[in-house]
């Protein structure tokens, strides 16, 4: 399959690093679908029932994500935005059973990963087919 032009310049190092931060935000966010009412959740709404320590934790895995974000070249303004959804993450978080409720909702991972995706003109499914 012939790559796209915006993402042929792609090493299969820099691939690696955006299939890892895609995997890491499919695990926090939408790893598990719960039964009857449909919804998706992850890690991070599990992480979110430990008071504070779940938080932080789910923090610092999107510090990571935002990390591979700035190796990977994401213009400044990019990763302000993306340090802005996890900060809004964190922040909802905080509030005790509501937190964890705006958590299930919310998914800063998968939209940081999205800020990344898009940088480069790639969706999720043609990043599964790229060897």
């Amino acid at each position: 399959m012939p790559a796209s032009a915006s993402t042929k310049h792609l090493t299969s190092i820099e691939l690696g690093r955006i299939r890892r931060a895609v995997s890491i935000a499919r695990l926090m966010d939408t790893a598990v679908r719960l039964p009857v009412i449909g919804v998706r959740i992850g890690a991070d709404s599990i992480l979110g029932l430990i008071p504070a320590v779940g938080d932080i934790a789910a923090s610092l895995i999107g510090l990571f994500i935002i990390d591979e974000a700035r190796r990977l070249g994401i213009p400044t303004h990019k990763l302000a935005r993306m340090a802005v959804n996890l900060g809004i993450d964190a922040a909802g978080g905080t509030i005790p059973l509501l937190g964890d409720i705006f958590d299930v909702y919310f998914k800063s991972h998968r939209r940081n990963v999205g800020i990344i995706l898009d940088h480069f003109g790639i969706s999720e499914d043609e990043l599964n087919r790229r060897i």
